[in-house]
């Protein structure tokens, strides 16, 4: 069984999720710069209050499902994404909002755990505290144990981080197809490298055509933040769920044959 931890130390050029666009460089480096796109500043409270294109209206929700949930995640107003050490992305032109979570200060919730953590607050938050449950690559289980607090939670969630990736929660997560997408669900090629960003919300028209939203964390650590859509400016940040069998996403492209669901 390998750790996150061992995983980079022993194969660096070989990591869950590879960024070539991460710098080392300051805040105020040259090679830092910010682009015009993140430079602005985003007028969305929430993932709810994205808008959608004419025609669509979201997919209705339980107001205690894990869809419900992620809609009501804050948005930053600083449309900028920034590192594990506070150091600013070098590739600023992927997210269209930042999603108000915490990073840390370590490098740990990156791809896969980005999806992990917003699972497991959602199930927190609703007190669901016996399904806050992960394994690792050779199923090892790693359950939340009392007490329910908030210290024990992050303390939990580091040990995860560590030990789970991107390989594990796709053995851990069900095949699904797109055509019942629905937010939460998790495109996902699991392995090294490999990579994993969650459906933030759906929306769907009077001819049943669905959109939905994409948000992800990278290597190194990072915030999590709403896509663009590269392959349709027009509809961005929605993405068509019958464009195609490839999925191409400002950083990562998947198949329409790794959509997941819990």
């Amino acid at each position: 069984m390998y750790s996150k931890t061992l995983v980079i130390s022993s194969l660096f050029v070989c990591i869950a999720c590879n960024n070539s666009s991460y710098s080392n460089q300051p805040a105020n480096s040259p090679t830092a710069s910010i682009s015009k796109h993140a430079e602005s500043e985003n007028p969305y409270a929430t993932i709810k209050e994205i808008p959608m294109p004419a025609g669509f209206t979201r997919l209705s929700s339980n107001d205690l499902s894990f869809s419900n949930w992620l809609r009501q995640i804050r948005l930053k107003k600083d449309k900028i994404v920034y590192t594990f050490n506070g150091l600013p992305k070098r590739n600023q032109s992927a997210q269209f909002a930042v999603l108000d979570i915490t990073v840390g200060n370590t490098d740990l919730q990156q791809c896969a755990d980005a999806v992990m953590r917003l699972r497991a607050e959602y199930l927190f938050a609703t007190n669901n505290y016996d399904a806050i449950s992960f394994r690792d690559n050779e199923g090892k289980v790693y359950s939340f144990n009392p007490p329910y607090n908030r210290n024990n939670f992050s303390n939990y969630l580091n040990r995860v981080f560590g030990m789970c990736g991107s390989a594990s929660l796709s053995k851990q997560l069900k095949s699904k197809t797109f055509d019942s997408i629905t937010a939460g669900d998790v495109l996902i090629r699991g392995g090294f490298p490999g990579h994993a960003v969650i459906v933030m919300d759906v929306a769907i028209n009077k001819e049943g055509k669905k959109i939905y939203l994409l948000a992800q964390s990278y290597m190194p650590a990072q915030d999590i933040h709403v896509l663009v859509n590269p392959m349709n400016r027009n509809l961005s940040p929605w993405y068509e769920a019958d464009a195609g069998d490839v999925i191409e996403t400002p950083e990562y492209i998947f198949s329409s044959r790794e959509l997941k669901g819990w």
